[in-house]
Formats: C-alpha cells, structure tokens, sequence
C-alpha cells in the first residue's frame, strides 16, 4: 500500500468516511511553516504590495501575527480608503498610485468581516457602492443574451458578490443571475468553462446568499447551483486527490466543508484531497501568499463562507519568525528561454544559482542578452505585462510553459526552473 493509500486506511479508521467534508488536524508544525510565509510581507506596507487576503488567511487560521495584525489591518484601511475613495491629502500623489482592483476591494470588505466589522456610515457606503457598480457594469458586458463576457473573470464576480454577502448587502437578482447563468451552462460560456477555482468561489458565494436569505426569489436555482459545484469540483479530482490541481484545491475544500451530501463519496474524496494537501505541504509546494491564505483557515476547519458570524475571540497560536539558515554557495543550472510571440523570436540558455525562481531567470536575460520584460504586481504576486516590448492587448496575457506544451501552474516568482528546462513565454488571448 502506498504513502496516500495507508494515509487514507488510517484516516478512514477514525470514521471520517461520511457524507460531510471534515479535514483532521494536520501536524502544527506543518501549519506553522505556512503561516511563517506571510509574515515578511506584512512588512511591505505600500498600497502596491497590500494583501487583504493575508489578514483574512490568518484571522481564519489558529495562527495570529498578534499587534502585527492589527497594526496592519490599520494600514489596509488606511490605503484603501485615501486611495478608493480620493481621501489622499496630496492629491498628486493619489493620482499616480494605481488604485486596488475591485477584486483587492473585495478581500478588503472580507478583512474587515474577518475583524468582526461590519461595513457602514459614509465611506463605508461609498466602498459598497463601488463594489455594487463593479458587479453592474460587469453584469452588462455579460449581456443580457450572456454572449458576452465579465471585463474581469467570473472568479472576481462570485468574489464580489460574497464580499457584499458576508457584510449583508443584498444585490439585484439579475446580478446574481449572472453568476448563477454561469455556472449553469457552464459548457457553454464563450471563454471555455469556468476553472475549479472560479466554480468554488462562485460556490461559497451562493452558499452565503443561502445561509442569509438575500435573494429569497434565486432561492431555488441558487440551491441548484450549490449541488452543481460540488458535482463539477468532485469530478475534477484527480487521481492524486487534488481538485483540479494543487492549487485550486484549498479554495475548492473551503465550499466541500460547507456542503452536505447524501452519499458517502464527499468524505472520502476530502480525505484523499487532505492526504494530498499534507504530501504538499511537506514537499514545500506552497510559497504564494495567497493560496496559502486560502489553505490556513482549511486547516483550521474555517471558510470564507465563517465571515457571515465571524468568531473573533478564538484562541490562536503566536506567529514566531522563521529562523534563517546561512546561505550556501549553490551551483549553476542552464535554463533556456524561448519567446516566439515576437519577431525576431527570442531563444537563449540563462545560467542561474539552483534554486532560482523564474523571475530571477528573466533578471538575469535582461541583465545578459536583448531580452525585456514588464511586471505588474498583484494578489498572486508579479505577472508579465509585456515582453520584448510587447505589451498585452485586452483580454491578452503571457502564459508560462514548460516546452514544449505544458502550462506551469505558478507565477514567476513562485516557479523554480530545473535544470536543463525549457521556458517558454508565449502571447495568447481569452
């Protein structure tokens, strides 16, 4: 029998094996090294570099970053109201800071959720407006025949539509019909259907609407809609227990905890997900801030869908800093990178310390050949905005293959090139 076969025999032992998604506890030191990800970026305190989705990761968690914690959620309602609602003194400054996407507002109404707050008086009202034109303007490039499609994605839409939920802000019908229509016909969408992640945020967020009674006329179709994303995230496990793939499957275990089903196939597919998760982990797979900000309150038994009756007064563990080991001198590795998006197309063997992330690779390019890049920073961290000179048109974006055909799953700074690998930055449209 193998590592995840005993794991599972084990498990199963403690008659996890029901029609409930329930994940057991998972070694402490494990969850520790997670939570010790996010804290040198509650360092980085400039609106460009803020993550809303750190605080709400660890409020969720048994872990806490004590009057770090709060101290940062000071300067997340700081930026995001000078820079939301034009609050800046110095006007010129407000104008060249990029303002947060709705998405960052989103998480940003779910961090003050997490902190027992409930959104109100005027510039908590001008926030919700905000998020509600979002949806609005979203809700007519769909179209109301849904040939067309969100000027964002779906993910951000279901996001919006639960951030508003948790503070109990009721949207139009025909706004949550949208993201109900998607998920519906979701074979059917013009940009293809809809990613695990995509399917599980949309979930929670009409699970929310389910448990508040928001949009008691939708009532039936959004309890269709539930069943429907659990049938579509249990067929997308694979054979190694993740829901779709590694990383979409946190987001996908915070709807299963949330959901009740009739056969027993829900508690088995969340204990192979689990045995799964915890190879993972141990692997040291999870470095990007934000899946692990959806991993930790999974851990915890925790869903963005808690923030509707947040508990604030859980007890949680003290975050200590990781202690660093002394570098050591690591040896090269050749890392080719091709782009044949661009004329004349760009091939070159990088040279790069093992260990290197795929940004460091582009770095050093730069630094040696006629290769260019461009970044700009976001939830996920850095994505590429334009290579060679080639700037992304709309609904155009750089995807990151392993050649000759294989999509990487993480983003540049989370990536490690083996050596030997070929990289390829290719242009392509959605």
């Amino acid at each position: 029998m193998g590592h995840l076969g005993a794991l599972l025999f084990l498990l199963g032992g403690l008659g996890a094996l029901a029609d409930i998604c329930e994940i057991p506890e998972v070694d402490s030191k494990l969850v520790e090294r997670l939570g010790q990800h996010l804290l040198p970026w509650m360092d980085w305190l400039s609106l460009e570099y803020l993550n809303p989705s750190i605080y709400v990761g660890l409020r969720l968690s048994s872990l806490q970053a004590g009057a770090r914690e709060a101290f940062y959620l000071h300067i997340l309602k700081l930026n995001y109201q000078q820079s939301i609602l034009g609050l800046a003194i110095n006007d010129d400054n407000s104008n060249n800071q990029a303002k947060p996407s709705m998405g960052q507002l989103a998480l940003y109404l779910l961090a003050l959720r997490a902190n027992c707050e409930f959104v109100g008086g005027h510039k908590g009202d001008r926030l919700v407006s905000q998020l509600k034109r979002f949806l609005e303007d979203e809700k007519r490039a769909i179209g109301s025949n849904h040939k067309g499609q969100p000027r964002t994605s779906y993910y951000q839409y279901g996001l919006g539509i639960l951030a508003l939920c948790v503070h109990q802000k009721r949207l139009h019908d025909s706004v949550v019909g949208k993201l109900l229509y998607a998920v519906e016909h979701d074979q059917h969408l013009p940009q293809g259907p809809l990613s695990v992640d995509t399917v599980a945020m949309a979930g929670l967020a009409f699970t929310c609407l389910e448990r508040s009674n928001l949009n008691p006329n939708q009532g039936h179709r959004i309890t269709l809609a539930i069943r429907t994303v659990q049938e579509k995230i249990l067929k997308a496990q694979t054979p190694e227990g993740h829901f779709g793939n590694v990383y979409s499957t946190p987001l996908a275990l915070q709807l299963l905890m949330n959901s009740f089903m009739p056969e027993k196939k829900l508690g088995t597919a969340c204990l192979k997900a689990r045995a799964a998760l915890l190879a993972s982990m141990q692997d040291g797979a999870f470095k990007n801030v934000l899946i692990i900000s959806q991993l930790l309150p999974v851990l915890n038994g925790k869903s963005y869908v808690d923030l509707i009756s947040p508990d604030c007064e859980a007890p949680r563990v003290l975050l200590q800093p990781a202690v660093e080991t002394p570098s050591q001198t690591q040896a090269l590795i050749s890392v080719m990178l091709k782009v044949p998006s661009v004329l004349p197309p760009y091939r070159h063997a990088i040279s790069v310390p093992a260990g290197s992330s795929l940004e460091d690779v582009l770095k050093k390019a730069q630094e040696l050949t006629r290769f260019t890049y461009g970044t700009r920073n976001s939830l996920s961290g850095p994505y590429l905005t334009s290579v060679m000179g080639k700037e992304v048109g709309e609904r155009e974006f750089w995807q990151l293959l392993q050649a000759p055909d294989t999509p990487l799953l993480e983003g540049i700074a989370d990536y490690i090139p083996k050596d030997g690998e070929t990289i390829e930055l290719r242009l392509v449209s959605w």
